[in-house]
């Protein structure tokens, strides 16, 4: 085998990627059937027993063209006008480069000429005959059919109906034929056009097939061999070429979109001639792209019309690459195509390409970030590295064009730990519809994208903590604009399985302060520790307003348009500082404790959740970010309550065995939900807490010691002087519950020789 580096091949452009593949298709259909091909890089190597030399002589003298055919397009070849001057059918320029390839007599071209002919008699059998000198004159400037020479013409009078008619047609004649495999589906009642051919062969003005009559003639009937050979060199290995198409003849439509033309097409003054167009590699290009066979498709269970589905092709996400936005998403969608990095024969990436209609489960994917999930579940084992990303957008104001959005690289090994997203599957699709409705608010729309952003990022980077930290907080964010009412309808975040703990681990006080903050809860059940009441008992209900009956709703108020959220008072966190929250929880939690008549604060730890003391000795010092820990504490609130105490996530202790100041313990000590471990009572005295939060913690620190004083404890602290920043430190720091053996060992700290020593 000779391995061949082919330069001109690359993943972007969109049309020098299907040349890798048209290149590879033709040597081993035509030339060598044990050929491989691999991407290296953003290189194209392509391993046969041919030297390039006889590379060459095979594409210039032995090459059989594919005979791609579309009939039912206007501007396909096959149609005449009735010039009513000359009396005489005029044809169009298309036509006459079709009639000079099928006139050819060298046996390249018997495959093109076998096709013609099976497609004029599809096309005549279907469509009425008539004499030309009899149609009415305002027929006469109609597209006509003539499917040979001068003889019988058929009128094309209802151009959409007789397209259809003619597709039919060659579905019965030729649907294993050239094009139609490909850029045709037939869903029964109507036919669907997958994105990469446009509109079933053509886009906008420009016709596929027509430019590829056009760019074969050029290449092999009309320039020299010289000429032709300088083409090809550069087609395959970028070698400078004279003499390349331009004007009209070098526009290459939605697939070089730098040779698209237009005013923005090139510095200084422009127009939609300016372009520059290699035949071969037009010819090459759409002979790569009949790999990707397309079919019909329903989504199971639903209403949704059959669409055309192809290879890797979805619907259209603006995000996941650094240039995202709304207007990326066009209707025509994305199509991501695959890079691998070991060699490939072509009937293994025939494979690979039919394989390509992913699933997650037993759900078809429907946008970018479920191929994202499909493909990274299956690791590299189909041999993928990455997926070049395009999206058909509309980028010129007259047609679409193949945007290259970036590259996701596919892990290179099948992380467990992407199972946690199965959560999220019924939520995203309902928040994604929320961000695209006409009357979502910009800050939806840009909290959507990040989510979706993180999303992608996690699933390319599975096993990065940090990765999955983002996304619990662009999940936090959700939930901050949803309490605004926009987008609430799609729900809260639904329940989180305990392995996202595992996966989101970066062993930081801010992730164990998070997690304890967001699972601690009124009080548990001893047998199951399960929290008692859990709705009521938990403290999302203090972030969401949610609905007591069904608490994976939000609560709401009205009907109709007139719906509305229903906050409620004990919804205090606002999502903005974290500090202000943590401390609004414990105030609020103690005015629902004085409410019934209670003296204790109501919020114990979850099952292996209790904050550390290191940790808490961290968080008053001034060295935890509390903006960062009460957002992801707000995101895991969402986890499940039911499987936590059977399937708990055990994190590692600090390392460092750092206390916090005595005075500190004298407060927290003051606020415990539980009677000391030998059964005396310390009464809660909320006016410790408004203290802290105005800054005094001297006067807190002497409630404190008064209340500890009344149950027996006596410390050797007296005073506390911190400055006031420090003081509402202390206050939030009582919003992270600690464990009735920390409250043990704080009592032993503060008082060596309690009755405690013996409890």
């Amino acid at each position: 085998m000779i391995v061949h580096d082919l330069d001109g091949c690359a993943p972007t452009p969109l049309a020098h990627y299907l040349k890798a593949l048209g290149i590879l298709r033709l040597v081993a259909e035509q030339a060598d059937s044990q050929a491989r091909g691999w991407w290296d890089g953003d290189r194209f190597r392509l391993a046969t027993s041919r030297s390039f030399d006889e590379l060459l002589s095979f594409f210039m003298d032995d090459y059989r063209p594919t005979p791609l055919l579309a009939p039912w397009n206007g501007a396909s070849g096959f149609f005449r006008t009735w010039d009513a001057k000359k009396k005489k059918l005029r044809e169009s320029k298309n036509g006459r480069a079709l009639q000079s390839l099928i006139s050819q007599e060298a046996e390249r071209w018997k495959p093109f000429q076998e096709t013609y002919r099976i497609a004029v008699e599809a096309v005549g059998s279907v469509l009425k005959e008539v004499n030309v000198d009899k149609l009415p004159g305002k027929e006469r400037g109609r597209l006509l059919i003539v499917p040979k020479g001068e003889g019988p013409v058929f009128p094309v009078a209802d151009k959409d109906n007789d397209k259809a008619i003619i597709q039919r047609a060659m579905a019965r004649a030729c649907s294993d034929r050239g094009l139609y495999r490909s850029a045709i589906v037939d869903m029964g009642e109507d036919f669907g056009y997958p994105s990469l051919w446009g509109s079933g062969g053509n886009d906008g003005a420009i016709d596929f097939t027509a430019r590829y009559f056009e760019n074969l003639e050029q290449a092999l009937i009309d320039a020299d061999k010289q000429t032709s050979r300088g083409w090809l060199l550069s087609a395959l290995r970028t070698e400078p070429a004279k003499a390349l198409l331009t004007k009209a003849a070098g526009k290459v439509g939605q697939f070089l979109p730098g040779g698209a033309g237009g005013a923005n097409s090139v510095n200084g003054p422009g127009s939609q001639h300016d372009t520059l167009l290699n035949p071969w590699d037009f010819i090459f290009m759409l002979e790569g792209a009949v790999l990707f066979t397309a079919h019909a498709t329903r989504r199971l269970g639903t209403l949704e019309q059959s669409r055309a589905a192809a290879p890797f092709a979805v619907g259209a996400q603006g995000a996941g690459y650094a240039s995202a936005a709304d207007s990326d998403e066009s209707a025509r969608g994305e199509q991501w195509m695959p890079l691998w990095a070991q060699p490939m024969a072509l009937d293994e990436l025939r494979r690979l390409l039919a394989e390509g209609r992913a699933q997650i489960g037993a759900h078809s994917v429907r946008e970018p970030l479920d191929l994202a999930r499909a493909v990274a579940r299956l690791g590299t084992a189909r041999g993928i590295a990455a997926f070049q990303r395009y999206g058909y957008i509309e980028r010129n104001g007259q047609s679409n064009l193949a945007v290259p959005l970036g590259r996701f690289v596919v892990p290179d090994h099948i992380s467990p730990r992407l199972a946690c997203l199965d959560d999220l599957d019924a939520w995203l699709p309902r928040l994604r519809r929320e961000a695209r409705n006409n009357n979502a608010s910009n800050r939806l729309k840009l909290t959507e994208r990040r989510l979706a952003d993180a999303l992608f990022a996690v699933i390319q980077h599975p096993d990065e903590p940090s990765r999955w930290q983002s996304v619990l907080l662009a999940l936090a964010e959700i939930e901050a604009v949803q309490i605004t009412g926009s987008g609430y309808q799609a729900g809260p975040v639904p329940k989180l399985r305990p392995e996202w703990v595992e996966a989101a681990n970066d062993n930081s006080p801010e992730f164990r302060l998070a997690l304890s903050f967001a699972l601690q809860a009124s009080a548990f059940k001893r047998e199951s520790g399960m929290p008692l009441n859990p709705i009521q008992a938990s403290i999302r209900r203090h972030w969401l307003p949610l609905d007591r009956e069904k608490p994976w709703k939000f609560a709401t108020t009205g009907t109709g348009s007139q719906t509305r959220l229903q906050a409620g008072a004990d919804a205090v966190m606002q999502g903005r500082r974290g500090i202000d929250d943590a401390s609004a929880m414990v105030e609020r939690r103690l005015i629902e404790a004085a409410q019934r008549g209670q003296r204790h604060l109501p919020l114990q730890a979850a099952t292996r959740a209790a904050a550390d003391p290191a940790d808490l000795a961290t968080l008053i010092a001034g060295a935890v970010d509390m903006d960062r820990t009460l957002a992801l504490g707000r995101a895991l609130m969402a986890l499940d309550r039911e499987l936590w105490p059977q399937q708990f996530i055990s994190l590692s202790r600090p390392q460092h065995t750092e206390w916090p100041d005595d005075a500190w313990f004298a407060i927290r000590l003051a606020m415990l939900p539980w009677p000391l471990p030998d059964g005396r009572r310390i009464g809660v005295d909320p006016a410790i807490l408004r203290r802290l939060e105005s800054g005094d913690a001297a006067t807190a620190v002497e409630l404190a010691l008064r209340r500890l004083r009344a149950a027996g404890i006596q410390s050797t602290v007296r005073v506390a002087s911190v400055s006031p920043e420090i003081a509402r430190l202390w206050a939030a720091a009582l919003a992270f519950p600690i464990s009735q053996h920390t409250a043990k060992a704080f009592v032993r700290r503060l008082d060596p020789h309690s009755l405690m020593e013996t409890a």
